[in-house]
């Protein structure tokens, strides 16, 4: 698929932590966003933004 071939990353953090300091700015801000490439498992909770080129 067209999101498969431009995938480039997921920023990824856990419900509980983006829940507690209010999205994704603090989040990023507190360290607790980070990074996952194509080989990441999705775990339960995880609150994902796909950055991907088409």
């Amino acid at each position: 698929s067209d999101f498969e071939r431009g995938f480039i990353r997921a920023e990824t953090v856990g419900y509980d932590d983006f829940i507690r300091v209010g999205g994704w700015k603090p989040a990023r801000e507190q360290g607790l966003a980070r990074a996952e490439g194509k080989e990441y498992t999705v775990k339960d909770g995880d609150i994902m933004l796909f950055r991907f080129n088409t």
